[in-house]
Order: C-alpha cells, then structure tokens, then sequence
C-alpha cells in the first residue's frame, strides 16, 4: 500500500469534497480517501500498482481539477480577488440605480432612462451584467457539471436561477429591439448581478482562511536553515542544504541552528527543542546524542553526523503530520450545505412541475416560462447563503473586541460541541520563558537596587535563564570585566564591586549559610542561581516557568461547566504532575511527541469526543490541527498561530470560557437565520408556482426578485443583533 497527497483545485463546499471522496473511493486500487477543503488536497492511500498519472485521471473524472502533487515548499500566487470584489461591490451600486431609479420615482439618467430610452437602458444593463459573468463562471462550470455527474449542489441551485433569469432577460432584450415594449419591464439583470456578488463574497471570506492554513505549512519549513556548516578534510566549509548527505560531518556553533538531524560526535552544548518536546529548558546534549533539525545551539561548539535528511527529517515529518491531520478530521459543513443535497433537487423538480403544470392548464409558453423563471428566482439561495456567513462575520468582529481572532465559520459551529479541552503546558498555561519565582535578598541593597544589578550584568549573556531578568532593568549601570564562566555561571564588577552568578559550583568549596531556603527552592523545582557579592552570598534566586496569573479561575470556569480538562505535554512527568495539581487538573499526559499528542487526541475523537487543543509551539501544530478546534496565544510562534483555529490576542487564558459562549449564541442566530429563509422559500414558491392565482395571489420575476432581496435583508438584521454581544 502507498499514500500520497494529491492537490485539487475547485473545491468550494463540503458537498464537493463529499463528492470528491465517493467517486474516487470507488475507483479500482484505491483503499482511502480523504478530502481536504480548506487545504485543497487529497490524502489518498491506494494499491501498489496504480500509477499517479491513474489517481490524476480519477480526480479529472470526478469533475475538479489536478493539480499536481503536493509540496510544502510551493508558494502561492498573490490572491487579487478581494481588489476585484470591492470594485464589482462599487459597480453595483450603478447598476441597482439604474435598474431600480423609475421604481422609487428617482432622477433617472436620460440617455438611459426607463421610460424615454427603453432599449439603451436593457443594452447598458445587460453590458453592466458580462463582467459579473465572467467573475462568476467558475460557479456556472462546476454548477452544470455537478448537475451531469449527479451531484448537484448550492452552485448547481445558483447556476440554474442566475442562467434562467439571464437568459430570460437577455430574450426580453431582443424582443425589445423588436419592437415588443413591454418586454423592457421583465429585466432581472441587477439579480444575476447580485448573486454572483453574495455568493462570491462568502468564499473570499472562507478563501482567507485556508490560505492562513497553508502559510502555517510553509512556516514549519522555514525552520530549518537553508545552509550547513560541512566539516571537510579538517576544514570547515559552508553548503546549502541540498547538498548534504548522510554521513557527512557537519558542524554547528553558538547561536546557530542544527541543520539536519544527526547523531553528536564531538562536544557539549545546551539545545532548544522546544519545538519539539515543548519543554521550556535547554537539553544538554553530547557524544552520542541525537540532535533534529532546527533546533538552536545557545553554548558550546558540536560536531555531528548527518542521520536523516529531506522527507525523513523530523521537520519534514511534522508537516505531513499537520497536513494529514488536516485532511483526516472530518470536515464540519456548513448547515446550508449539509441541506442543498436535497434542496436543489427538490427546486428543480418544481421548477420543471410549474412548467409543465402552465402549459397542461393551457397558459401560454410565455406565461409557462415566467412561472418556472420565477420559482427559481424566489428559490434562489440568496438569503440561504447569507445566513451563515453574516452571522460568523458579525460574531468575529463582536469576538476581537474581546480579543478573540476567529479564522472560519466552522470553528463557531463547533463551539458549541466541544466537550473536552487539552491544554498544552509550557508556554500555554505557564509562561513558556523563565520568570523569578522566589527572591531570597541578604544583602545591605533594597530588592529593586539589587534586580537592577543583576539584570544589567545578565543583560551580557545569551543563557536563557537571563531571560527571568529582561524586565527588572530599571536604569543603565557599566558593566566591566564580563566574563562568561563555562557550565557555572558568570562574573563582572558593577560599581567598582566584584559579582559573581550562577550555579552552585561557583561557591567551590564555601557553605552555604542558607541551606533551608536552598532545600525550599530545590523542592519547588526552581533552577537556582546563587549571587555573591565580594566572595560572600548576598542572594538566592529561584527561576522557573511559572503558572500564567489567569489560569486557576479559568480552569476552574471550565470544570463548573463540565468541561473535561485534560493536561498534554512533552515535559517530564514530575513537572507535569506539580503544575497540575496547582491547577487542579485532575488528568495529565506528559513526556509525549508530537505525533503521540495527535494519536491522544484521535483516540478521544474515536469515542465520540468533541476536542478543542490550547498551544503555543511549533511542537502544539499538529495537534491544534487535528482537534476539532485549535486555539493559541498571540506570543505563539508563527506556525501554532496559522494552525490554529483562534488566536486569543491578548494571551489572556480567561477568554476561553468567552470564546465558547460565542459559538453558542452564533449558531443560535444560525439557526434562526435559517429558519427565516426556509420560512420564506416556504411561503413564496407555491405563489410562484401559481397554486394560489385562483384567490388572486400571484407574483412576477421582479416581484420575486424584491421578495428575494427582502427575505435576505430579514436575515441580515437578524445576524446583525450579535454585535450587541457582551
């Protein structure tokens, strides 16, 4: 058995993908099938001896296009198709003006006037609506061609009432020019217009955020190198990337990347891996380590042999994870969607009944065509396509007051189902950087005077537990013979006075005089860094990640509401363990990989579970990808960010529980939205089938095109209530 990833272009809802995924499961040699909408590919797992020039032609089968097979390192084209919305936006403000002036007594413009310049005003109309046309024909090619293969959806519903009033309008047109002036008053130019419009604007919407999606991909390649330091010969000699083989001997310094993975022959340093394992420390390593591909040096020169490189590199592995898992979770469609299997067919079928039934009833084919044009025009999902996306935009705009970024209409409707929620540990529910947990001052110096020295001689070097200090600086002091002292620490004189910082190998042979505080900080966990003053302790210093200030209130939110909270993290058990007992967390998975956080989370999904993933590292990608929804902080790296879902932009945990009553009353107004525009489809086809013209009550294309427009204008102000959200 193999598997590839396949790209798809032309995908533009779920019953696409849907569609997609029968057709070519059914296929000779094909084991699996999963469709991605939002990255526009396909993970398919197929028998040995099916070529990919084979899985092309099942794709091109299907009714989409192939693309090619997929590469991370691919960029994408700049997307204009905003630009181009706007201006067609603008442009149809012209054309409801001229299509509407006469109605509401309006100053008309002469040469195009209604009234005195029939023919000029249907020309210019119908030469107004060819560029909407072409801006929409990707619509009408997989609407038609979805209706052939059987499959029709919400593209083949607009297809049909745009093309049918288009093509009805454009025959009143030369009916016109012949003479027949009434024809001039059954034009329906301005509703093909405005449904391309509304339609389109729904899928620049879900555009953008696919696209954030696909940057998170190439973001997990950039981080790697694009250059190696080569060992050759003795001499050291820089290369690209490409040219590195297994086996070969490369080197890296101090501030610099690893470029490959490999296995240390040579050396001691401290990496950072945590985007990998998540874990906040630098992990020493030496001969006989192994050491993955982007991860940075901070000390010590190593030497080390290339083990895997290319598409078997750890790097490699996790964007296949994020991709996979991507195309395995099961996509949530939007309501409308999930509908249009069965209402397009059924609004067809009347169409065609409305016109039959004229014709039998002996009204003229005239008569019989404007029935059927106006069934399909009432029918036209103009208020049904609204429903979901005003109310996502609405709520995403009420969601970043309270700074809450919210990439697609799917993760709202999720919301509302989440049951269990994973937190990653480091950098999401603590700080992820090492902060001053407990300050043990013996000196003459008051606790600010005393920071203030510490983080200026910190401030020399690039050891990560100098981080703990970049924020008590509070004025500029010389900083003289700075010395670095390896394994152990520091020293340098501020003030004509000698200090010393670091471990506890820098009091050599000297007793500490304050061993309980000492016992206090080591039990905590704390990295400890002892400050001698003149050859005497003046200070101790317990550095740790700490717990964010927010957190216990909102773990404790979520426990009161049942949530399931679970604790998932690449760090040791014992720190797990302690943090989550501060929290109250009553389930904790520690020590795990990336791709084992993805298999937990999948496990859950299996038993019906409804997850939503809280990271904030590379290592956190996959995973947020894989739960049904991913959330991160704003200070996440680039990829967590693109991966996830929701970004909360003032890393203020306390949002979570908000996020969730959000989706909740959005798919309220979903709902109600949807209810308004069936209530209506309900109420105006069988006028405009002609059922109830023998108690007088019938109506036009134009009167179904105002009718079309008021319906859609309802769900509008229903949608709009959620800005008042608190």
């Amino acid at each position: 058995m193999k598997k590839i990833i396949l790209k798809i272009e032309g995908m533009t809802c779920s019953a696409c993908s849907n569609h997609i995924e029968k057709y070519v499961s059914k296929q000779k040699g094909i084991i699996d099938v999963s469709v991605n909408l939002v990255m526009g590919t396909a993970l398919i797992h197929y028998e040995d001896d099916i070529s990919i020039d084979t899985l092309a032609s099942y794709i091109k089968n299907s009714g989409y296009t192939y693309k090619g097979i997929y590469k991370e390192e691919e960029e994408n084209k700049k997307d204009r198709s905003i630009l181009i919305l706007i201006a067609l936006g603008l442009f149809m403000i012209l054309i409801m003006y001229l299509s509407m002036a006469h109605m509401f007594h309006f100053p008309e413009i002469p040469a195009l006037s209604m009234k005195e310049n029939p023919k000029n005003h249907a020309l210019a109309l119908l030469i107004c609506t060819i560029p909407y046309f072409i801006y929409g024909k990707d619509i009408f090619i997989k609407g038609i061609k979805n209706l052939f293969l059987k499959s029709p959806n919400m593209d083949t519903l607009v297809s049909l009432g745009v093309l049918t009033s288009f093509l009805y309008s454009f025959v009143n047109v030369i009916l016109l020019f012949f003479g027949r002036m009434d024809a001039g008053m059954h034009l329906y130019f301005e509703s093909v217009c405005m449904i391309i419009l509304f339609v389109k604007l729904g899928r620049t919407i879900d555009q953008h955020s696919k696209e954030k999606t696909k940057e998170a991909i190439k973001e997990l390649v950039k981080v790697t190198p694009e250059s190696a330091l080569l060992k050759k010969n003795g001499k050291e000699q820089e290369t690209t990337i490409d040219e590195v083989k297994i086996g070969d001997l490369l080197i890296v310094k101090p501030g610099m990347k690893v470029a490959v993975d490999g296995i240390i022959t040579d050396g001691t340093a401290h990496f950072d891996e945590s985007f990998i394992t998540g874990e906040s420390t630098p992990i020493k390593k030496q001969a006989g380590d192994k050491i993955v591909a982007g991860s940075m040096n901070y000390d010590g020169v190593v030497e080390y042999k290339a083990e895997k490189i290319g598409p078997k590199s750890t790097i490699s592995e996790m964007v296949h994870l994020v991709l996979e898992a991507s195309n395995s979770k099961m996509p949530i469609s939007r309501i409308a969607d999930k509908i249009s299997a069965y209402f397009v067919p059924t609004i067809i079928i009347l169409a065609v009944l409305t016109l039959i039934g004229n014709l039998i009833f002996n009204a003229s084919l005239n008569e019989a065509l404007i029935a059927m044009v106006t069934v399909l025009v009432v029918a036209c999902p103009c208020a049904l396509g609204l429903a979901t996306p005003l109310a996502v935009v609405t709520s995403i705009g009420a969601s970043a007051k309270s700074n809450l970024l919210i990439k697609s209409s799917e993760t709202l409707e999720m919301a509302s189902h989440i049951d269990t929620i994973i937190f990653d540990k480091t950098g999401t529910l603590t700080y992820g950087t090492p902060q001053i947990a407990a300050f043990y001052n013996h000196s003459n110096y008051d606790k600010e005077t005393l920071l203030n020295i510490i983080s200026n001689i910190e401030s020399k070097t690039s050891h990560p537990l100098a981080k703990a200090f970049q924020n008590e600086k509070q004025e500029n002091l010389k900083v003289e013979d700075f010395k670095e002292l390896p394994g152990r620490g520091i020293k340098a004189k501020v003030n004509n006075k000698k200090y010393v910082l670091g471990n506890r190998s820098i009091l050599k042979d000297k007793k500490n005089p304050y061993q309980k505080e000492e016992e206090k900080l080591t039990k905590g966990k704390n990295s400890i860094i002892y400050v001698m003053e003149e050859n005497e302790i003046i200070a101790l210093i317990g550095v740790k990640d700490i717990v964010r200030k927010e957190t216990i209130q909102t773990i404790e939110t979520l426990k009161k509401a049942n949530y399931d909270v679970i604790m998932l993290t690449g760090d040791n058990e014992t720190t797990a363990k302690q943090i989550a007992k501060e929290l109250q967390i009553d389930k904790v998975v520690s020590d795990v990989l990336p791709s084992d956080k993805t298999a937990y989370i999948k496990e859950l999904q299996k038993q019906g579970k409804k997850v939503m993933m809280v990271g904030d590292g590379i290592n956190d990608a996959p995973s947020l990808v894989t739960a049904d929804i991913g959330i991160s902080l704003k200070s996440s790296t680039d990829i967590a960010s693109n991966s996830a879902s929701v970004i909360i932009t003032n890393d203020d945990l306390s949002k979570i529980p908000i996020f969730l009553q959000i989706g909740k009353r959005t798919l309220t107004n979903i709902k109600e939205n949807l209810f308004w525009a069936f209530f209506y489809n309900a109420l105006m086809i069988p006028v405009a089938m002609g059922l109830l013209k023998k108690f007088g009550i019938e109506i036009s294309p134009m009167i179904a095109s105002a009718a079309m427009m008021v319906s859609s204008l309802c769900v509008v102000g229903n949608a709009l209530r959620l800005r008042k959200m608190k």
